[in-house]
């Protein structure tokens, strides 16, 4: 290899070298801002290929992703004055790289917790002081973490450039003197829900049993009101094809009646009958 062709090779090795120094990539997943001189001049870097000029500039790329804080341990006073000891944890994330990027000195994942922590202690302090360990334990949970989520949210998205997007309670242990009654008053809350829950069954039970014996009643009594009705009807219709047979011929008709008498009088051979041969039973049965 001759003179020249190393000094090619060399022009090209420092302008891949060149281009390389002034060439990164920002990921999906990154957020981030470019310095000049230790200066932000672009706040809030796109994901993909951007350029910048060798020592002048710097990027400093940051995860944009979602992030748990863990908060540890600590302990806080109810209304009642009883010490309860209170594991949480914060959910956040990058809102505004510029404002992260300053007030955390550089980005630094230790300043964040520093500077987040005690404020969510704090509220979380309050929150407590506010209420009862039975409203802590077994009432109001929820409404205190979504009360001070809001809260701290507001104040660290202007101080911090960072979003609190939930604040969680994990666990409450409860000193052993204050357990017992806690459990007790839970219980006999519970037991009178239960009682509350059972009258209002009770309630409604015989309301229903009320208004299933009413229509019952009402019931019964438009079907005697209908069969009663029908029952004079067919005697109605029955008198009058009695009536207009007697018309037709009336002596057939007569025979007729006598003869369905005879039949039901004398069906069993057991019974005795004692009546005068002359009476008026016996017409048709005498000779002429």
């Amino acid at each position: 290899m001759n003179s020249r062709s190393m000094t090619v090779l060399i022009l090209l090795a420092v302008v891949a070298l060149v281009i390389s120094s002034a060439v990164f990539t920002v990921k999906q997943s990154e957020r981030g801002v470019l310095l000049r001189f230790g200066q932000i001049v672009e706040s809030d870097l796109t994901p993909g290929l951007h350029f910048k000029v060798p020592v002048m500039h710097e990027p400093r790329l940051f995860d944009g992703r979602v992030r748990v804080l863990e908060m540890g341990q600590e302990e806080y006073l109810t209304q009642e004055k009883k010490r309860l000891n209170v594991d949480s944890f914060v959910v956040w994330r990058i809102q505004d790289v510029a404002k992260f990027y300053t007030a955390t000195g550089g980005g630094l994942e230790a300043k964040v917790q520093q500077l987040l922590a005690p404020r969510v202690n704090e509220g979380l302090r309050n929150q407590f002081g506010e209420r009862t360990v039975y409203e802590v334990v077994a009432g109001e949970r929820e409404e205190l973490v979504t009360g001070l989520t809001k809260s701290i949210d507001a104040k660290v998205r202007e101080g911090l450039g960072i979003e609190v997007i939930e604040i969680r309670v994990k666990r409450i242990e409860l000193p052993a003197s204050v357990s017992g009654s806690v459990y007790d008053r839970m219980r006999a809350e519970r037991e009178r829900e239960a009682r509350g829950h059972r009258s209002r069954g009770n309630e409604l039970a015989e309301g229903i049993r009320a208004d299933a014996d009413r229509q019952r009643t009402v019931i019964l009594a438009n079907a005697y009101k209908r069969a009663e009705e029908l029952r004079g009807e067919g005697d109605a219709l029955s008198a009058s094809i009695y009536a207009a047979a007697y018309q037709k011929d009336a002596e057939f008709y007569n025979f007729y009646r006598s003869l369905e008498a005879y039949r039901n009088v004398f069906r069993d051979k057991r019974d005795v009958l004692v009546l005068k041969p002359e009476g008026e039973f016996f017409q048709f049965m005498k000779k002429d």
